[in-house]
């Protein structure tokens, strides 16, 4: 990369999003935000390609009017499933509660693939949507998961500010209503995309959204399934066990019940600690043993690598099985149903 004038030049990974953007070629100067490699970030450490402004992209054909990314210099319209131009607005207008639909609600974007495997592993044919709410990456298209796993989902709806997915909606809520309606999912599948904001506090992580979305489903008419974000791999103390990001969560910002599947594999050093967490949730939530025979192999046979935080399967077994053992549970609920 060329240097400013007094900087040093450096390598790095570019990334541009060609619908924004255009698509760069070999020899094209492009304008580059590096802050976050400028911070050392893991999360969003790649220089994001701004502009290519000797070769500007065509004007979007874009006909909607709702506005993602808004009031930044890369907002993006797009035609959302609530505005009136939207085939599907009547639909989703019409639509007074979501039958008892299962939605699992998850804190980070890595545990889709194992819930996908636990919901597969136990009713292999239920349709299954994502809803991607904005605490971390807003455009769909940065999660390799959705680019690698595609085929296990019936639509992928982009709520808030993020975009990018087969549905965009205003909200978690009419996010929901759409993966229902339009996408005629069985189960829907609630986290943030890649990425993820957290300061160490009680309250400043953008997984506060987990107990937002439990409330959103609950108010709907949906069946509101928590997975547990539990680690026996993480060295901070704050996410050992039972993270303080669900307990915050779902304890707290949570006002509605939801059912909270418990793995019946639990590592033995940390079973103790997990139990005493657990029995401090609030008594509307309901506790689900469940049994997680067949979702290791399961999660083996994905077609992604599991990595949280930098760590696999094998380094972090405890978080991928609970996330796994929530998509079990939903997929039972969703049996339930028929």
């Amino acid at each position: 990369m060329e240097a400013r004038g007094g900087e040093d030049a450096f390598t790095c990974k570019g990334l541009a999003y060609d619908e924004l953007v255009g698509a760069p070629r070999a020899g094209d100067r492009v304008l580059l935000n590096c802050n976050a490699i400028a911070k050392g970030l893991g999360t969003g450490g790649y220089a994001l390609v701004i502009a290519v402004p000797d070769r500007l992209p065509e004007d979007a054909a874009e006909t909607g009017h709702i506005v993602k990314a808004r009031y930044t210099p890369m907002q993006a319209m797009r035609l959302a499933v609530d505005e009136d131009d939207s085939p599907h607005r009547a639909a989703v207008e019409g639509c007074e509660d979501l039958g008892g639909m299962p939605v699992v609600v998850a804190d980070l974007h890595s545990a889709l693939a194992p819930i996908l495997a636990g919901i597969a592993a136990t009713v292999p044919d239920a349709r299954v949507a994502y809803v991607m709410t904005d605490g971390g990456s807003l455009p769909a298209w940065f999660s390799r998961q959705l680019d690698q796993l595609s085929d296990r989902l019936c639509t992928v709806v982009t709520a808030g500010q993020c975009f990018g997915g087969d549905l965009e909606a205003t909200n978690v809520h009419n996010a929901l209503i759409a993966a229902r309606v339009v996408g005629g999912a069985d189960v829907a599948v609630v986290a943030q995309g890649p990425g993820n904001l957290g300061t160490g506090t009680v309250w400043g992580f953008s997984g506060t959204a987990a107990g937002e979305a439990v409330n959103a489903a609950a108010v709907l008419g949906g069946r509101p399934v928590a997975s547990l974000r539990i680690s026996e791999g993480d060295a901070r103390d704050r996410h050992r066990g039972i993270s303080h990001h669900s307990m915050t969560a779902y304890g707290k910002v949570a006002l509605a019940g939801a059912d909270v599947p418990v793995p019946d594999e639990l590592p033995a050093e940390l079973e103790p600690r997990i139990k005493a967490q657990l029995g401090v949730l609030p008594d509307r939530h309901r506790l689900v043993e469940t049994d997680c025979s067949g979702l290791v192999e399961a999660m083996e046979a994905l077609p992604v690598r599991l990595s949280t935080m930098g760590r696999g399967l094998d380094r972090d077994r405890a978080y991928f099985v609970a996330a796994a053992a929530a998509g079990r549970h939903a997929g039972l609920l969703a049996l339930s149903r028929d």
